[in-house]
Formats: C-alpha cells, sequence, structure tokens
C-alpha cells in the first residue's frame, strides 16, 4: 500500500459512515419510542423530546470541555427561529407516531421529500427534472392510497402527521442554511440550539401533554422496563440529534430525504416484526410499496443534484445504489 485515500474517496467514506449512523440511531429510537408509547403507555411526547434535549445538551457540553466544540456565534433571531421549527418537528413525530400506525407514520414521512423539494425551489431556486416530478407523484399517490386506506388513520393522526411532515422540512433545511451561513459545524449548533431546546420543551410539554392526552406526566407509574426504554431512548436521541445535523451539514434537505429510503423499509419492516399488523391490508402494502419505489426512483434518477452555488449530491452513489438496488430487489420479492 502506498499512498493514502484521495480527498473525493474520504469524503464518500466519511458521508457514508454518517449516513449510516443516522439510519441505525433513527431506525433504533422509532422502535424505542414505539414500544415505550405503546406497549409500556407513556404517551407524553413532548415531554419525552424535552428530556431528549437534556441529555443533547449534556453531551455539547462534554464536547465543550474535550475542546471539540469551538466559540461561535448565532443571533438570538434566529436561534427562536430554529427551535420553532424544530420543537414544531419533533414533538409532531413523536406525536404522530403515537396516534398513527408504524407504517402510516413512515409512510408520512416520505412527504418530507416533496415538502423539502418545494422549499428548495422557493428559496434557493432548484429546478428539478421532469423524472425527479414524476417520482414525486409516485411518492405522493403511494402516501394517499397509504391514507385513504389504512383503518387505524384518524383525523387527529393525519393533523399530527401533516404538522410534522411541514415543520420537519422546514427545520432540515434551516440546518443547513444556518451551517452554511455561520460557518457552523454540527457540534457548534447543537451547543446553541440544544439548551434552548430543552428548557422550552420541559417548560411547557407536561401542559401539552395533557392537553393531548389527559393524562399528567407526574402521575404516571414507571416500571423498571419503562424506565429502561426511557432512559435508552434519551441515549439514543444524543445520536440522532447528532447525526442529523453531520448529514444535513454534509448534504442539502432533500439529498437528506432521499437517502434516508433505506430507514423507511427497515422501520416498516421492523414495525410489522415488533407492533404486529396494525391496519395492514392488501391496499395499504400496495400504497407503501408505491411509495417507496417512488422514492427509490428519485434516488435513482438524481445521482447528481445541482443546488444553486454549484453544491453535488454526493454520499458515495456507488454505496447508495448498490443499497438501492439489494433493497429494490426485496421489495419486489413482497
Amino acid at each position: 500500500m502506498t499512498s493514502s485515500m484521495s480527498k473525493s474517496d474520504k469524503k464518500k467514506v466519511l458521508d457514508f459512515a454518517a449516513w449510516s449512523f443516522n439510519i441505525t440511531t433513527s431506525v433504533g429510537i422509532i422502535m424505542v419510542n414505539k414500544a415505550l408509547m405503546a406497549t409500556h403507555g407513556f404517551s407524553f411526547a413532548t415531554t419525552l423530546t424535552g428530556l431528549h434535549f437534556v441529555t443533547t445538551t449534556l453531551m455539547t457540553i462534554v464536547f465543550r470541555w474535550l475542546g471539540l466544540s469551538q466559540p461561535s456565534h448565532l443571533p438570538i433571531p434566529d436561534l427562536i427561529k430554529f427551535v420553532i421549527f424544530s420543537n414544531l418537528s419533533i414533538v409532531g413525530m413523536n406525536v404522530s407516531l403515537m396516534w398513527n400506525s408504524v407504517g402510516f407514520y413512515q409512510i408520512a414521512k416520505l412527504c418530507m421529500i416533496p415538502a423539502s423539494c418545494l422549499l428548495e425551489v422557493v428559496f434557493d431556486r432548484v429546478h428539478y427534472s421532469r423524472d425527479t416530478k414524476l417520482s414525486i407523484m409516485v411518492v405522493l399517490i403511494g402516501v394517499a392510497v397509504c391514507t385513504v386506506t389504512d383503518v387505524s388513520v384518524n383525523a387527529k393522526g393525519l393533523a399530527a402527521a401533516v404538522i410534522a411532515v411541514w415543520s420537519t422540512a422546514l427545520q432540515q433545511y434551516y440546518v443547513h442554511f444556518l451551517q452554511r451561513k455561520y460557518s457552523l459545524n454540527s457540534f457548534n449548533l447543537l451547543g446553541h440550539t440544544a439548551p434552548a431546546q430543552a428548557g422550552s420543551l420541559l417548560l411547557v410539554g407536561p401542559f401539552v401533554d395533557f392537553l393531548l392526552t389527559g393524562k399528567r406526566v407526574d402521575h404516571f407509574g414507571f416500571t423498571s422496563i419503562a424506565l429502561f426504554f426511557l432512559t435508552l431512548s434519551c441515549v439514543i436521541a444524543i445520536g440522532v440529534n447528532l447525526s442529523q445535523f453531520i448529514c444535513i451539514g454534509r448534504f442539502s434537505a432533500v439529498s437528506f430525504q432521499v437517502l434516508g429510503h433505506m430507514k423507511t423499509v427497515l422501520v416498516l419492516s421492523l414495525g410489522f416484526l415488533f407492533f404486529g399488523k396494525e391496519g395492514l391490508n392488501f391496499q395499504v402494502v400496495l400504497g407503501m410499496i408505491l411509495a417507496v419505489v417512488g422514492m427509490i426512483w428519485m434516488a435513482v434518477r438524481n445521482k447528481k443534484i445541482t443546488l444553486k452555488g454549484n453544491f453535488i449530491f454526493g454520499c458515495g452513489a456507488g454505496y447508495l445504489l448498490q443499497w438501492i438496488q439489494c433493497w429494490y430487489n426485496w421489495l419486489s420479492l413482497m
């Protein structure tokens, strides 16, 4: 062996590592939260989110102590806007997971792809190809089929999913925007936002949860298993928050959504395995397959997405296409 890897090879490896880290933590926390909420009755999604950011804040303090996070500046108005988007996003996702089946929760999240595309068209003046637009239509048709035919879908669950999708798309776009505008790395941005989110969510969380569920968090009867899942959820949340900021800092919000197709397949599979076939029938499965195929089509047809400023969609196209081929073959056998 002579020379070390080239700069582009190193970037591909780091991109793929960041993506894999995000997939692992995101799928893990969805399964843990579903077990905590559905199986053990901890239905306090907003308070849970606040606890997630308490542990994330502790992580940023440790990083600052280790010298991994350098002093930086983020204006208060930008911080407030980000906290609003992010709190709505995470609370919306947790409430959507609580009120919907795992299958519909994950399929509804696919709407973040067209939502992110729309934001980049409006704010970054991005132009998408005809194939990209058609693939988005396939995704939306699949989501619509699931929404109409999934008997577990109700009005409040659908409303939570809509709020979660749009607030998440805004939050992920804003992460990318702030990191570029103020030259903030993932640790810096988390250091600014995590304490604000932890404080705001723990302050309003118990009241919001009471309005949503009619139950008080201080009256919850903790068991050793419920406490274990709560602790595990908070630990995994550190990885989710960190990996999301790393990924969106390296890619665009749309690229991050397209790369996340593996999470959809994994969450659907594990959700049916661990939590049963709630709301599952032929039409729902058809809608899921349509939505996932539309997302995979978008990934295949957009191996290179050029944004304003000549930003190139990366993350190791070779690795990505291998994963897509494997999972496309798996879906074809369903």
